[in-house]
Protein backbone atom coordinates (compact mmCIF):
# COMPACT_ATOMS: atom_id res chain seq x y z
CA UNK A 1 0.00 0.00 0.00
CA UNK A 2 1.44 3.38 -0.92
CA UNK A 3 1.18 6.69 0.95
CA UNK A 4 -1.50 8.01 -1.41
CA UNK A 5 -3.80 5.08 -0.57
CA UNK A 6 -3.09 5.56 3.12
CA UNK A 7 -3.88 9.29 2.85
CA UNK A 8 -7.18 8.53 1.12
CA UNK A 9 -8.15 5.97 3.75
CA UNK A 10 -7.21 8.32 6.59
CA UNK A 11 -9.24 11.14 5.04
CA UNK A 12 -12.26 8.86 4.69
CA UNK A 13 -11.97 7.72 8.31
CA UNK A 14 -11.57 11.30 9.52
CA UNK A 15 -14.69 12.41 7.64
CA UNK A 16 -16.68 9.48 9.09
CA UNK A 17 -15.43 10.28 12.59
CA UNK A 18 -16.19 13.99 12.27
CA UNK A 19 -19.70 13.23 10.99
CA UNK A 20 -20.31 10.93 13.94
CA UNK A 21 -18.80 13.52 16.29
CA UNK A 22 -21.11 16.24 14.90
CA UNK A 23 -24.11 13.97 15.39
CA UNK A 24 -22.98 13.31 18.97
CA UNK A 25 -22.62 17.04 19.65
CA UNK A 26 -26.21 17.56 18.53
CA UNK A 27 -27.27 15.13 21.25
CA UNK A 28 -25.06 16.96 23.79
CA UNK A 29 -22.77 13.95 24.13
CA UNK A 30 -19.09 14.49 24.69
CA UNK A 31 -16.26 12.13 23.94
CA UNK A 32 -13.17 12.45 26.06
CA UNK A 33 -9.94 10.98 24.84
CA UNK A 34 -6.70 10.62 26.69
CA UNK A 35 -3.44 12.26 25.83
CA UNK A 36 -1.59 10.44 23.04
CA UNK A 37 2.17 10.17 22.59
CA UNK A 38 3.06 8.80 19.15
CA UNK A 39 6.61 7.79 18.19
CA UNK A 40 7.57 7.02 14.61
CA UNK A 41 10.90 6.67 12.81
CA UNK A 42 9.72 8.09 9.48
CA UNK A 43 9.46 11.88 9.22
CA UNK A 44 6.77 11.86 6.52
CA UNK A 45 4.58 9.40 8.41
CA UNK A 46 5.05 11.42 11.61
CA UNK A 47 3.85 14.55 9.84
CA UNK A 48 0.85 12.73 8.35
CA UNK A 49 -0.04 11.30 11.75
CA UNK A 50 0.17 14.71 13.40
CA UNK A 51 -2.14 16.22 10.78
CA UNK A 52 -4.58 13.34 11.17
CA UNK A 53 -4.74 13.73 14.96
CA UNK A 54 -5.31 17.49 14.59
CA UNK A 55 -8.03 16.89 12.00
CA UNK A 56 -9.80 14.64 14.50
CA UNK A 57 -9.30 17.09 17.36
CA UNK A 58 -7.30 14.62 19.44
CA UNK A 59 -4.76 15.60 22.07
CA UNK A 60 -1.64 14.06 20.53
CA UNK A 61 2.08 14.70 20.60
CA UNK A 62 3.90 13.12 17.66
CA UNK A 63 7.66 12.67 17.82
CA UNK A 64 9.82 11.63 14.89
CA UNK A 65 12.50 9.45 16.46
CA UNK A 66 14.55 6.82 14.62
CA UNK A 67 13.54 3.32 15.68
CA UNK A 68 16.97 2.51 17.12
CA UNK A 69 16.74 5.49 19.50
CA UNK A 70 13.19 4.88 20.71
CA UNK A 71 14.08 2.45 23.54
CA UNK A 72 16.56 4.99 24.92
CA UNK A 73 14.19 7.97 24.93
CA UNK A 74 10.74 6.49 25.56
CA UNK A 75 10.87 6.75 29.37
CA UNK A 76 11.98 10.38 29.36
CA UNK A 77 9.20 11.21 26.87
CA UNK A 78 6.65 9.34 28.99
CA UNK A 79 7.81 11.27 32.06
CA UNK A 80 7.67 14.56 30.17
CA UNK A 81 4.25 14.17 28.54
CA UNK A 82 2.55 11.66 30.90
CA UNK A 83 0.27 10.24 28.18
CA UNK A 84 -2.63 7.83 28.56
CA UNK A 85 -1.89 6.21 25.20
CA UNK A 86 1.47 5.42 23.63
CA UNK A 87 1.54 4.68 19.90
CA UNK A 88 4.75 3.27 18.46
CA UNK A 89 4.89 2.91 14.69
CA UNK A 90 7.61 2.55 12.15
CA UNK A 91 8.84 0.63 9.18
CA UNK A 92 10.88 -2.52 8.98
CA UNK A 93 12.71 -4.58 6.43
CA UNK A 94 14.64 -7.81 6.39
CA UNK A 95 18.40 -7.49 6.73
CA UNK A 96 20.47 -8.30 3.67
CA UNK A 97 21.49 -11.84 4.64
CA UNK A 98 18.31 -12.70 6.57
CA UNK A 99 16.53 -15.88 5.56
CA UNK A 100 14.31 -16.86 8.50
CA UNK A 101 11.14 -14.76 8.19
CA UNK A 102 10.01 -15.79 11.70
CA UNK A 103 13.16 -14.55 13.46
CA UNK A 104 12.79 -10.91 14.55
CA UNK A 105 16.55 -10.50 14.59
CA UNK A 106 16.56 -10.90 10.82
CA UNK A 107 14.74 -7.56 10.61
CA UNK A 108 16.27 -4.12 10.93
CA UNK A 109 13.93 -2.55 13.52
CA UNK A 110 11.74 -5.17 15.21
CA UNK A 111 14.09 -5.58 18.16
CA UNK A 112 13.84 -1.84 18.86
CA UNK A 113 10.05 -1.97 18.96
CA UNK A 114 10.19 -4.81 21.45
CA UNK A 115 12.71 -2.94 23.63
CA UNK A 116 10.61 0.23 23.46
CA UNK A 117 7.47 -1.62 24.55
CA UNK A 118 9.35 -3.29 27.42
CA UNK A 119 10.61 0.09 28.65
CA UNK A 120 7.14 1.64 28.32
CA UNK A 121 5.55 -1.25 30.23
CA UNK A 122 8.02 -0.75 33.07
CA UNK A 123 7.04 2.92 33.20
CA UNK A 124 3.35 2.09 32.94
CA UNK A 125 3.43 -0.32 35.88
CA UNK A 126 3.66 2.54 38.33
CA UNK A 127 0.72 4.48 36.89
CA UNK A 128 -1.34 1.52 35.65
CA UNK A 129 -2.96 3.78 33.07
CA UNK A 130 -0.82 3.47 29.96
CA UNK A 131 -2.28 1.78 26.89
CA UNK A 132 0.31 0.82 24.28
CA UNK A 133 -0.22 0.31 20.55
CA UNK A 134 2.86 -0.86 18.67
CA UNK A 135 2.90 -1.61 14.96
CA UNK A 136 5.86 -2.15 12.71
CA UNK A 137 5.05 -2.08 9.00
CA UNK A 138 7.08 -3.67 6.23
CA UNK A 139 9.15 -1.13 4.34
CA UNK A 140 6.97 0.58 1.72
CA UNK A 141 9.70 2.01 -0.46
Amino acid sequence: MNFKNIDNRLDERAKEYLLDKNKSNLREERIYTGKILHLDGDRRYSEKSSKFYKKLGLNAIVKNIPEYKQPQVVVSLLNRYNPDILVITGHDEMIKDGTDYNNIYNYRNSKYFIKTVIEARKWGQTSNKLTIFARCLPELF
